[in-house]
């Protein structure tokens, strides 16, 4: 399986879009839009964030077939990273192989991460990338519509 990220297409909205909108990754995400079905909002944050300089966004594929995305974004100091992964290919390895490539584009330390605190899969993925858990928060979640316990973590070298 090769694993590798290259700049956003416009061809990979609807892939991203259809993943965004899988109800079982949602929840896991909890973070997400506020109607991840609205695609109007949807192509607008894509046309936002595809033309900050700020941000770094990446596809990831898997075997040359769109799997997700990776991206780094947000001020000096306090950049974080992001990152979906259809969940047709949870638990490969990928999201940790994808996280290594997008890390190795972006020299600046520190990172961040926030994950919510019972998604041990995507908290696995950043330890084993290096972040470690360096603070706690509560925020709301929209794909579980309450408050929900969140890790922060950072990547420091």
């Amino acid at each position: 399986m090769q694993v590798a990220l290259r700049p956003v297409h416009d061809s990979d909205l609807p892939v991203f879009f259809r993943q965004m909108n899988d109800p079982e990754a949602l929840r896991m995400a909890a973070f997400t839009p506020p109607d991840p079905a609205d695609r109007d909002a949807f192509e607008a944050h894509w046309k936002r964030i595809r033309a900050s300089a700020g941000v770094l966004n990446r596809t990831v594929l898997v075997d040359g077939d769109v799997v997700g995305s990776a991206a780094v974004y947000g001020e000096p100091d306090e950049r974080e990273v992001t990152y979906w992964i259809d969940r047709a290919y949870w638990g490969k390895g990928i999201a940790t192989a994808a996280l290594r490539d997008l890390l190795a584009e972006v020299p600046e330390r520190p990172l961040h991460a926030r994950v919510a605190a019972d998604n041990a899969g995507s908290r696995r993925v950043l330890e084993k990338c290096g972040f470690r858990v360096s603070g706690h928060d509560r925020g709301f979640a929209n794909a579980r519509g309450e408050e929900i316990d969140e890790l922060v973590l950072t990547l420091d070298s």
